[in-house]
């Protein structure tokens, strides 16, 4: 057996079980991905897929432990190789990062930035998706590092550590109706076009239960996934906004200028978090930019998260 057949039978069962498209993200052929796995199997003396013709079909029970064992061994192959980077370069490689793009937009720069300045010879690459985009980037080995504010949390592959808090704001045109309240109920809310973040995104679940919580039907007119265009929206007069706070800074309001009001006591906190792969062997600049990200962070408390240790800890 070698890591050519355990990445084969790796990349069969994330393509739901399609051996061609396996082959195309392996720069491969489908006859060789196919001999490749039939041939792990003869010699492992078990099916690790249940076949209709030359179809896979499913996984069998003892390939589901066979692909345990898989993903162990190519995570310890990828902590193999970081290992050898490490040591044979402490200044340099690239640090790669999935974030949404509220993150990428408005929380990383300064940063990413910063490590630039410690390790120029650092190259980032970054990704940008959804929040479970980003989950499936970690547990890929796409991304070393990943922040976002949902989904993270859910999966038991990732180990994850909460960043800041941060809450919703409201964004106006100067003159509206609602530029004068002192405090903005959720009714004022409602009776209004609202334009903000897709479901999936930016703490919108947030904002979705407290209307259901007050029985209150919101009447979203636009929903999208990047706060640019909430605000763009709005100065065009199609409604009013609700974005993450780090979103509606002073420069980033640009001109005409948009009025901002806090939303945190009608939707609460959200928590921005940071996510490793479980196991995974983290470099020193990788631990330099969370400790960048977040005062909060340290590498001796990522330590002791990535052990199994720490689960979580208080804001």
């Amino acid at each position: 057996m070698n890591l050519h057949q355990f990445r084969f039978v790796q990349e069969a069962a994330r393509r739901n079980l399609n051996l061609t498209e396996a082959a195309k993200a392996l720069h491969t052929s489908q006859p060789g991905v196919s001999k490749a796995i039939i041939e792990l199997e003869e010699e492992l003396g078990v099916e690790i897929f249940a076949r209709h013709g030359k179809r896979l079909k499913r996984i069998t029970e003892p390939g589901q432990h066979v692909l345990k064992s898989i993903e162990l061994i190519m995570r310890e192959v990828g902590n193999l190789k970081r290992i050898g980077e490490q040591f044979s370069s402490q200044d340099s490689g690239t640090l790669s990062i999935a974030a949404t793009h509220t993150q990428a937009r408005y929380v990383l720069p300064i940063p990413v930035a910063r490590l630039r300045e410690a390790y120029p010879k650092v190259n980032v690459s970054m990704h940008q998706g959804s929040p479970d985009q980003v989950a499936k980037m970690l547990l890929e080995e796409v991304a070393e590092v990943g922040i976002a504010t949902e989904s993270l949390a859910d999966y038991s592959e990732l180990v994850t550590l909460p960043c800041y808090e941060w809450q919703h704001v409201l964004v106006m045109p100067e003159g509206h109706a609602l530029a004068g309240k002192e405090r903005i109920t959720l009714e004022d809310l409602a009776a209004e076009p609202l334009i903000t973040y897709h479901p999936s995104f930016t703490g919108r679940t947030r904002i979705d239960q407290a209307f259901a919580a007050r029985k209150l039907q919101p009447r979203i007119a636009l929903e999208a996934i990047d706060s640019d265009v909430i605000k763009t929206y709005v100065r065009l007069g199609l409604g009013i906004g609700i974005v993450a706070e780090m979103a509606a800074t002073d420069e980033e309001l640009g001109k005409p200028p948009l009025l901002v009001r806090p939303l945190g006591h009608l939707f609460g906190q959200n928590v921005a978090r940071i996510a490793f792969k479980r196991s995974a062997y983290l470099r020193n600049f990788v631990l330099q930019f969370a400790e960048l990200l977040s005062p909060r962070l340290d590498r001796q408390l990522i330590a002791k998260a990535m052990s199994g240790h720490v689960n979580d800890y208080e804001l």
